[in-house]
Order: C-alpha cells, then sequence, then structure tokens
C-alpha cells in the first residue's frame, strides 16, 4: 500500500489513476472513506479514469488509511487504499 506524508495544517489532493484496471471501461461513480473522523475528505472529483480526494487534518503522529470505492459504467466495482502518515514538516 503506497504511503504518503501529510501536515497537519496542509490541504493536499491525492489520486488513484484507475486507467491500467479499467482497460477501456469507465469510472461512472467514486465514493471516499476514511479511517478516522480526523481527516476530512473536503472535495473529491473524477474523469472517466482518475478519482482525487483533497484531503484536510489528521494528528501528528498518526496514520490513517484512505479508501476510493468506484463503479464502471460497465458494472465493475473495486477498491484502491493508501496511507497518510501525518508529520509536522
Amino acid at each position: 500500500m503506497t504511503t504518503f506524508i501529510k501536515d497537519p495544517d496542509a490541504v493536499l489532493d491525492y489520486s488513484v489513476d484507475w486507467s491500467k484496471w479499467l482497460a477501456g471501461d469507465q469510472i461512472q461513480t467514486s465514493a471516499w472513506s476514511v479511517s478516522d473522523p480526523a481527516i476530512e475528505a473536503t472535495d473529491d472529483s473524477n474523469t472517466p479514469t482518475r478519482t482525487t480526494v483533497w484531503l484536510a487534518g489528521g494528528v501528528a503522529g498518526q496514520s490513517y488509511t484512505v479508501t476510493n470505492r468506484i463503479t464502471t459504467s460497465g458494472g465493475r466495482t473495486d477498491d484502491r487504499s493508501f496511507v497518510i502518515q501525518v508529520q509536522d514538516r
């Protein structure tokens, strides 16, 4: 699982490129979830092959799992997750 480092005061965007997995299919819907309410998904968007979430907050010294679930126009559903480690920078 990929890990990113984020300052607790930063509001940053994180993306998942689904293009290879989609193999010609397209993203119909995208939903984001975080493992703890201390880190907040403030906005999200998607294109036919990429999803993006903006994250704010978090507590220094803590790690959070962020998961993106998509459904494709062809009816497939899958998840991708990554870890955000919050550190004062």
